[in-house]
């Protein structure tokens, strides 16, 4: 490997009751990248260094407190990749004019700006992310869209980049996009190195979307609706609709379509049609049944209509999707 003295800050933003993966997973990354480039002989390496709305202590959303260097009270240092972390605090952030103004001000003196998470939210107010696209966690997908209509989000890949932004979807996806950054600037093989060392994987197979349906499951409280939702992954091949799904959780279908979306923030049509394509999915990885067969399993009936969920779903056939992601050993 070519010797180098290339020195790059990275500045990560944190703030209270943030996630922190989000923060301490990409640091990870870019310190094993660090132990892996001295070892190939190189001098260059990451400075990672923290910042948040005061310097000091900040309490994260699981408890562990964890120290910022400087607060927005002071300017920011010309970072090499600003990262700004997400969480369920983003939300008070957001109502902080000078945090906002420090983002901004940050991203324009960095040659590249990233999010993890709900971290998107941060970078959008500060208009960062106005007219390109951008993917934060599923759950939230949504949410980005409708307050900030200038944002082209989209709702499947781990991370998405544009231009000198690059914005990741929930929580370990960061460590995706920080180990993506890393072979960016070093090359596949110190990025190899460091995934195996860290136990990842170097390019994650599919996207969040194969996730995100029976993550979705877990989103509602205690009580019908998750019994509802238990029930109803366990049995995808009956004829389901909002009428029965209703009668089952004892609600008008009015009260039931509001509660089900409050809870899981996706409509029950469209949980449904989520949770068959997801577990398709599976069944294609993990099984040798006929395509035919798995439509049938998992509700869809005829083929034809399963094959046209994938392609709203994933933009990919059922049997493209199998022949990538078959975990099956060829014989």
């Amino acid at each position: 490997m070519e010797r180098n003295n290339t020195l790059r800050p990275v500045g990560i933003f944190f703030y209270d009751n943030c996630q922190i993966v989000d923060a301490t997973g990409p640091a990870a990354v870019f310190g094993a990248a660090n132990v892996e480039l001295k070892t190939a002989g190189s001098s260059a390496r990451y400075a990672v260094s923290t910042a948040s709305v005061r310097a000091g202590r900040v309490d994260t959303s699981c408890g562990v407190a964890v120290v910022a260097d400087i607060g927005v009270d002071r300017p920011p240092p010309a970072y090499d990749t600003l990262i700004v972390a997400g969480g369920k605090g983003v939300h008070a952030v957001l109502q902080n004019p000078e945090v906002v103004g420090w983002i901004a001000k940050a991203a324009g003196k960095a040659r590249r700006v990233v999010s993890v998470c709900t971290g998107a939210f941060l970078l959008a107010e500060a208009g960062i992310l106005d007219g390109k696209r951008a993917v934060t966690h599923w759950y939230h997908c949504d949410a980005l869209a409708e307050r900030y209509p200038r944002v082209r989000v989209e709702t499947d890949p781990i991370f998405v980049r544009d231009g000198n932004v690059f914005t990741s979807a929930g929580v370990t996806a960061g460590m995706d996009l920080a180990l993506s950054l890393v072979e960016m600037d070093h090359g596949r093989d110190i990025a190899l190195t460091a995934a195996r060392d860290m136990v990842m994987f170097m390019k994650r197979p599919g996207g969040q979307a194969q996730y995100s349906a029976h993550l979705a499951e877990q989103a509602a409280a205690e009580g019908a609706m998750r019994d509802l939702q238990l029930w109803l992954l366990e049995n995808l091949d009956e004829d389901i609709n909002v009428e029965a799904m209703a009668a089952k959780a004892n609600m008008s279908v009015r009260t039931f379509n509001r509660r089900f979306k409050a809870e899981t923030g996706r409509t029950p049509a469209r949980w449904v049609a989520e949770c068959r394509v997801d577990a398709a999915r599976r069944l294609l990885q993990e099984s040798p049944l006929p395509v035919k067969a798995v439509a049938a399993r998992c509700g869809f009936g005829a083929e034809e209509r399963m094959r046209r969920a994938f392609h709203r779903a994933i933009c990919i056939s059922p049997d493209d999707y199998r022949h990538r992601f078959s975990t099956l050993t060829a014989h």
